[in-house]
């Protein structure tokens, strides 16, 4: 069959592009290699109660064997699962510790999603060619700007307009879900103390207000991975391919895993996809007159680097040799916590879903480190204990029994308490890369992959600063009982994996130009995060959506021009 467009993957890039591509009038085809998810009707544990939950958010021994990976992830447990992908499924070999943590469905990791949104600062755009870790970005924040409004406007996102350089503000911003006492307190004290250490409300992709009158408002339930009926929150499932399918141009094929783009070897364009059928076994051709590859950056660097010919023998359109390489991912893991005391007679109204940030400040201005490049930003958020937490003290005290339950029952809030959660950027090595496994197949027989990666000094410099500024910060406003955290982490673990299939100005050292096109074959586009060429430290996908906005609007009107 022919289309217009195929579009592989319908997760955060891939449903943006469904619904960009049909919206412009193109017939559309959407491979999704998951199983279908349909809003409200497939979300089974959104409305269960927590006494209701079987485990009460704990993990089964059978769990743990079928998602080893999966499972460390603060959003999965028992009542999540059905939106993470098993492990036992879909091996990987790790050559260095990995965690990759996936979800193959209709709106893909959309569904699980942290769903932080924060713009790329210009310095952001221009840190490699700065220091000259990686290649130049094509493209600055001017490029971007009118195309981070345009999608914000649609995906709804709450915050409030800081004037901060590092992330800049929206003018269609959601009205922001407040601080709470301690959070202000804390934003207080630290802006005395470090004027250049500025505290902002979180900018989630939560709907605040009725805006958006297809979709309800946050209910601050914060049981988001579970799936949100009110669709207070943006997925590809509440918003980008619904309205993707009302044009009536978009056929979404579920259970289609695409395994190689096909190549007119003499026009040296992509002509379609060639797809296996992950319930019959059926293997399928599609043809169409551009491709988007938005099937996550590690299934895209896969399909690439399967689809290989006497016109690319290293994998699709990788001419420069970069494929694969370069993967990058935030690190954190490390922080502290610290209490508060005061402020007995105020507590908050829900759960709110989101973290304040102080942006990155080190590296910038006057302040230069010594020992590490760019920099990190300090995510947080405060809260009071609760009777869940003071039980667990008394049950020490106390024992069990009519006392533990007199005691409990009659117990007060506990200590006002703000936890740090750092996140790093990290820079781009070639040796951080991904290569095809031709020995170790998945239940398809296909190849799987090797990761091969790891942090490097500048991020483990980077990590020790991290856990110093946690603990000054909370000291500096006036916390006590501070304790400092490093758990355990392995890049991938940030879900942020960026920069297999990178932007940049020279078709020698990258393999997508500036408007996401692979230089070696211009109709197929890319704009998931294997585009990246750095990592910056804020969450990515805010960046992904705006990418692909941008390059679907080039693409058609190149096909209307008929250069591609």
């Amino acid at each position: 069959m022919e289309y217009d467009a195929i579009v592989i993957g319908s997760g955060i890039s891939g449903g943006w592009a469904c619904k960009e591509l049909t919206e412009k009038g193109l017939k559309v085809l959407c491979l999704e290699r998951g199983r279908p998810v349909e809003h409200v009707k497939d979300y089974p544990t959104a409305m269960n109660p927590p006494w209701k939950d079987p485990y009460r958010g704990m993990d089964t021994e059978a769990t743990l064997g079928d998602y080893p990976i999966q499972s460390k992830n603060y959003a999965f447990n028992e009542e999540t699962k059905h939106f993470f992908t098993k492990d036992t499924d879909h091996p990987y070999t790790q050559k260095r510790p990995f965690y990759w943590i996936r979800g193959y469905q209709t709106g893909g990791k959309s569904l699980i999603w942290g769903r932080q949104c924060w713009r790329w600062s210009e310095r952001d755009f221009e840190e490699n060619a700065r220091d000259g870790h990686g290649t130049d970005w094509p493209i600055r924040y001017s490029d971007i700007e009118p195309w981070y409004s345009y999608v914000e406007k649609y995906a709804g996102i709450s915050g409030l307009a800081s004037g901060i350089p590092q992330v800049p503000d929206s003018p269609h911003f959601l009205p922001h879900i407040p601080l709470n006492c301690v959070e202000e307190h804390f934003k207080t004290e630290i802006e005395k103390k470090f004027p250049a250490r500025r505290l902002t409300p979180g900018r989630p992709a939560h709907l605040t207000d009725d805006t958006h009158k297809e979709r309800g408002r946050c209910q601050f339930r914060n049981l988001c991975p579970r799936g949100c009926p009110y669709g207070g929150y943006f997925t590809s499932v509440t918003s980008t391919i619904p309205d993707a399918l009302k044009t009536g141009n978009l056929t979404l094929r579920n259970h289609s895993i695409a395994t190689e783009l096909l190549l007119d070897e003499t026009t040296g364009k992509a002509t379609g996809v060639r797809a296996l059928d992950a319930e019959t076994g059926e293997m399928h051709e599609f043809r169409s007159r551009i491709v988007f590859v938005c099937a996550g950056t590690l299934n895209t660097t896969w399909l690439l680097l399967n689809s290989s010919s006497s016109r690319f023998p290293d994998g699709f359109g990788n001419d420069s040799g970069v494929i694969g390489k370069y993967l990058m991912d935030h690190h954190f893991q490390v922080g502290a916590t610290g209490e508060f005391d005061g402020f007995e007679d105020r507590y908050y109204y829900g759960r709110n879903p989101s973290l304040f940030l102080i942006p990155r400040y080190r590296n910038i201005g006057d302040d230069v480190q010594p020992n590490y490049l760019r920099g990190f930003g300090m995510f947080g958020s405060g809260w009071r204990q609760g009777w869940g937490e003071i039980a667990a003290m008394k049950e020490v005290e106390l024992g069990f029994g009519a006392a533990y339950k007199d005691a409990v029952s009659k117990a007060e809030n506990g200590k006002w308490v703000i936890q740090m959660f750092p996140f790093g950027e990290c820079l781009p090595y070639e040796s951080n890369r991904v290569s095809l496994d031709a020995d170790h197949k998945d239940k398809w027989g296909l190849p799987t992959l090797a990761m091969d990666c790891g942090f490097g000094e500048n991020e483990r410099e980077m990590t020790k600063q991290m856990l110093s500024d946690s603990v000054e910060l909370l000291e500096a406003a006036g916390a006590k009982n501070v304790a400092t955290y490093q758990g355990d982490t392995a890049i991938g673990f940030g879900i942020h994996e960026m920069g297999t299939a990178r932007m940049g100005k020279n078709p020698k050292t990258s393999a997508l130009n500036a408007h996401n096109q692979l230089w070696a074959a211009p109709n197929v586009f890319i704009t998931d995060g294997s585009c990246m060429a750095s990592s910056a430290f804020q969450n990515p996908s805010l960046t992904y959506m705006a990418l692909t906005a941008r390059a679907c609007d080039y693409a058609v009107k190149e096909l209307n021009r008929q250069n591609i």
